[in-house]
C-alpha cells in the first residue's frame, strides 16, 4: 500500500524514529523461518514471538507518556482500562481506544509489561490519547456481551473529552485478532448500540477475525464457540463483516503475511465488503513477513510501516 502521510504542524515535535529499537536480523530470520508453519502450532508460536518481541521492546521510548493505569468502568475485575496521554502541547485531540485479542477465551490489556503497552505508547507520543481497555471474556459473557463493554468505554471517553483535552467526535476504535471482530460488532452491527450510536471516527482492524466459523482448519474453533455458541446457523449474522454497508464508518485493515488460519481470508473478505458498499476500496495494509503476533508487537519499533499507516488513516479520517 503506498501510505502518504499527513503533513504536521512544525509546532510539534516529533518523536525521532531512531529511538525506537530495531527489529535485529535474528528475529527477522525467526519469524520468516516459523511464519510459513506458523498455523500447524498457533500458541506456542504467538508465546515464542510475545516473549522475543517484549524482550525488543523493554528498550522501547516512552518519553513524554502520562499513565493513568487499572480505572474501572464495571464491576467484573476485567472492566478496567489504562490512559496513555501525550505530553503537554502535543495533543492533537484525537483518541484511540484498543481492544485486545485472546481467542475470546483469554488474553489481557497487559499481555506483558510490554505488549499491549507498545501500542499505546506509540500512539501517545504522536500526539494521540490511547486508552487500553479490558473486557469480559467468554467465560463470563457470549455474544454480543463484549459490545456493551466497548460501549461503556466509548461512552466514558466521550464523557470526560475535555478533561482528557480530546475531541469527542475524533475517538477511534482498533482491535487486534479477536479484539478485531469484537469492534466490528460494536461499529457494524447496528442493534444494540448505545443511545450514542457508535459515538466513533473510524475503525483500525488488525489481523481481526471479522467472521465467526468454527471450521476444521481454525484452531480456535472451539473458543470461537465459547462466545458464539455452537449452532453455526447463526454465525453469519454474528459476523461483523456481514453488516458492512454503505453507511459503515470508515475503516483501515491490516493483516500478516502469515496469519492463524483464515484470518487474512477474513480481513480480505472485509476490504471486499467495504469496496462494494461504498464503490470504494478502503485503506488496507498487507504485512509481508509479520505474522499474526508481529501486526501488534511491531507498533513503537522502527519497522514503523503499520503505524505511519495508522497515522495517516487518523490524520486524513479526523483532519
Amino acid at each position: 500500500m503506498s501510505t502518504k502521510l499527513a503533513p504536521r504542524s512544525p509546532a510539534l515535535p516529533v518523536p525521532s524514529d531512531a529511538r525506537m529499537p530495531a527489529i535485529p536480523d535474528g528475529l527477522w530470520a525467526l519469524m520468516a523461518e516459523i511464519g510459513p508453519k506458523w498455523g500447524t502450532n498457533t500458541k506456542g508460536h504467538i508465546q515464542l514471538m510475545i516473549a522475543e518481541f517484549s524482550k525488543l521492546l523493554a528498550n522501547q521510548p516512552t518519553d513524554g507518556v502520562t499513565v493513568e493505569r487499572d480505572i474501572a468502568y464495571g464491576p467484573h475485575e476485567r472492566q478496567n482500562f489504562d490512559v496513555y496521554a501525550p505530553a503537554a502541547g502535543t495533543a492533537t485531540g484525537q483518541a484511540l481506544i484498543f481492544v485486545h485479542g485472546g481467542a475470546f477465551t483469554e488474553g489481557h490489556r497487559t499481555k506483558t509489561p510490554e505488549i499491549y503497552a507498545n501500542a499505546c505508547y506509540y500512539l501517545a507520543r504522536h500526539g494521540i490519547l490511547a486508552v487500553n481497555m479490558g473486557y469480559r471474556l467468554a467465560d463470563s459473557v457470549t455474544f454480543p456481551g463484549v459490545s456493551e463493554d466497548i460501549g461503556s468505554v466509548v461512552g466514558w471517553t466521550r464523557g470526560n473529552a475535555a478533561r482528557l483535552g480530546i475531541d469527542a467526535d475524533k475517538i477511534f476504535l482498533m482491535g487486534h485478532s479477536a479484539g478485531g471482530a469484537h469492534i466490528g460488532t460494536y461499529a457494524y452491527d447496528k442493534r444494540g448500540r448505545p443511545s450514542f450510536g457508535h459515538g466513533l471516527a473510524g475503525l483500525i482492524v488488525l489481523s481481526g477475525r471479522v467472521r465467526a466459523d468454527n471450521l476444521p482448519e481454525n484452531p480456535n474453533a472451539k473458543r470461537v464457540e465459547s462466545y458464539y455458541g455452537t449452532d453455526n446457523s447463526k454465525f453469519d449474522d454474528m459476523s461483523p463483516v456481514s453488516h458492512v454497508d454503505k453507511d459503515s464508518l470508515p475503516t483501515f485493515i491490516a493483516c500478516g503475511e502469515f496469519e492463524n488460519p483464515l484470518i487474512d481470508l477474513y480481513c480480505f473478505e472485509l476490504a471486499h465488503k467495504f469496496a462494494a458498499a461504498k464503490r470504494k476500496a478502503p485503506p488496507f495494509l498487507w504485512m509481508k513477513g509479520h505474522n499474526h503476533t508481529s501486526t501488534i508487537a511491531v507498533l513503537n519499533t522502527a519497522e514503523d510501516k503499520l503505524g505511519q499507516a495508522i497515522r495517516s488513516f487518523i490524520a486524513e479520517t479526523a483532519p
